[in-house]
Order: C-alpha cells, then structure tokens, then sequence
C-alpha cells in the first residue's frame, strides 16, 4: 500500500486503535506490537518487535512472549470487518480446548492474523523464526493447532467477509465508504 496501514482512518479511528478498541473489552490487556515511538500515542502499550522484519510471524511470538494470561488474542489492525462477537467465540472456544491456536480457515488458506494463541507457544515460535522460518503457516506447524471451519465462523459473517485485508488503497476506501454508512 506503501504507507503504513495502522495509521489510516475509518470511522475516525486510525485502523490499529479500531482494532485495538475491539479487542480491549475481551482481554485483560491490549498490546500494539510494533515501533513503540511510532504507537506511543494510541493509549495502549507498544512493544517493539523482537524479529524485526521477520514478518507477522515475529509480531505474534514478540506478543506471546508478553503475554500475561494463558491465552493471547492476536488480530491484525487491516482486517476491519471483524467483529467482537466473534472474537468473544474463538476465546471460549480456545478456553475449551487442548491446542496451542485457534486458527480459522477459508477457501484462501489459514487466517493467523485473527487467532487465539496459547502463551505458552511463544518458545516454539521463538525457536521457528531464530532457525529461519518466516511464514505463519510454516510456525503453525510446529505447534498444535485447532482450525476453525468456514461452517462454524460463517455465522459471523454471512457475506463471507470476515477477514477480508485492506492490502491496496483501493481494499481501504472500499471498506471506509462501506463502514462510514
């Protein structure tokens, strides 16, 4: 998109503070992972990546790494048709279940950037990026995951849109004039 995506505007909120509002009534404590200075100002604490470069992979070990509870709710800030009521749904089922993340799937592949993960999981992923993996699915690998079916998550979204990502301008002024009606 060539501008940093968190810092763009829907509703009147930059994308990382929507995301980061969604989440806040569903956990003990949010944590924007990326520049610290660059998200110094959003009320929310900001760690700074321990794999810096390694991609989304590295975000997510860099949070569990932080995590205070059993579970850690991971979302991307570019996925603005999420709702609470269905991050509410994967953190009682990963409450229920014995896997290390909850994972939802689509036609498209694995959604990880809209998952629950289990802290505990950090040292596994941790152990992946400093062998080199870089890709999610490739650190999914290595640990136990339970999968969401489309079945289960499309109640949520009955157009299919769940996890639709703003990767072009085009992606994010579609779901601005969408979401700002």
């Amino acid at each position: 998109m060539g501008r940093d995506k968190a810092l763009l505007e829907i509703g009147g909120k930059t994308l990382v503070e929507r995301a980061a509002s969604l989440c806040e009534p569903l956990v003990a404590n949010v944590k924007i992972v990326g520049d610290p200075q660059r998200y110094a100002n959003f009320g929310f604490p900001a760690l700074a990546d321990r794999w810096p470069g390694a991609g989304p992979l590295g975000a997510i070990a860099t949070a569990l790494a932080a995590a205070q509870k059993e579970w850690c709710l991971v979302l991307a800030c570019d996925m603005p048709n999420v709702s609470a009521n269905f991050l509410e749904w994967i953190l009682d089922r990963a409450g229920k279940s014995s896997a290390d993340a909850i994972v939802p799937e689509t036609a498209r592949g694995l959604e990880p950037l809209c998952a629950a993960y289990r802290a505990a999981c950090a040292s596994k992923l941790s152990a992946a990026l400093d062998s080199g993996v870089r890709k999610v699915t490739d650190g999914l690998g290595r640990i136990k995951t339970e999968l969401i079916s489309e079945d289960d998550w499309r109640e949520f979204s009955p157009d299919g849109n769940l996890f639709q990502n703003l990767n072009t301008w085009e992606d994010y002024l579609s779901a601005k004039e969408r979401l700002e009606t």
